[in-house]
C-alpha cells in the first residue's frame, strides 16, 4: 500500500469518527425522559449528569454488571412526590408507569422507590460498566435490584408518571 492510499484511508476513517462523534452529542443532548407527577419535568442527559448519582451492581443472565444513573426516588421527589414519612394515606395508592420508546411499560406502587419502605433500589441508569448504554438499551433504562427476572426493567425509557389508582365499586 502506497502512502498516499494509507493517507487516504486515514482520512476517511477519521472523517467517519467525527461523524460518528457529532451525532452522539446531538443524540445525548435531544435524549429526554418525561417524569410527571405533582409537577412534571423533562430531563436530558445532562440534567442527569448534573444529579446525584447512584451505582448499581446486579446479576444478569449470570454476569455481574454496574450500572450508574440516578434513583428513581430523586426524579420523584423533584416531580412532588411526597418521601418517607409523608408518603401516606391517597399518595400510597399512587401507580408509577414507566414506559418505554416501543409502548413497552411496567407499573410500580409509589411506596417501591421510597427508601422509607424498601431497601430496593431503582435507579434510572445511563450507563453500563463504565460505558454509555448500548443502543438497544439506550439513552436510558430502568433498573431495579432484588428483581428475580429483569422483565419490569425498561428500555429506552421516555416517560415515568405517578397516578391516581382509581377506585372501582362493585
Amino acid at each position: 500500500m502506497s502512502s498516499h492510499d494509507f493517507l487516504a484511508k486515514m482520512r476517511r476513517a477519521i472523517a467517519v469518527l467525527v461523524a460518528l462523534f457529532c451525532s452522539l452529542v446531538v443524540y445525548a443532548q435531544a435524549a429526554t425522559v418525561r417524569v410527571v407527577g405533582p409537577r412534571s419535568l423533562t430531563v436530558s442527559m445532562a440534567d442527569l449528569a448534573a444529579m446525584p448519582r447512584t451505582q448499581v451492581t446486579t446479576m444478569v443472565r449470570n454476569q455481574r454488571i454496574t450500572y450508574e444513573g440516578v434513583s428513581i426516588r430523586e426524579l420523584l421527589t423533584r416531580a412532588g412526590v411526597p418521601v418517607g414519612e409523608a408518603l401516606r394515606g391517597r399518595d400510597l395508592a399512587n401507580a408509577v408507569l414507566v414506559t418505554g420508546a416501543d409502548g413497552y411499560q411496567a407499573a410500580f406502587g409509589v411506596a417501591e422507590f421510597d427508601p422509607a419502605f424498601t431497601d430496593r433500589l431503582a435507579i434510572l441508569a445511563d450507563r453500563k460498566d463504565g460505558n454509555p448504554l448500548t443502543a438497544n438499551e439506550a439513552p436510558f433504562q430502568l433498573v431495579l435490584t432484588g428483581e428475580k427476572r429483569p422483565a419490569r426493567w425498561v428500555r429506552q425509557v421516555v416517560s415515568i408518571e405517578v397516578r391516581p389508582l382509581e377506585a372501582t365499586r362493585k
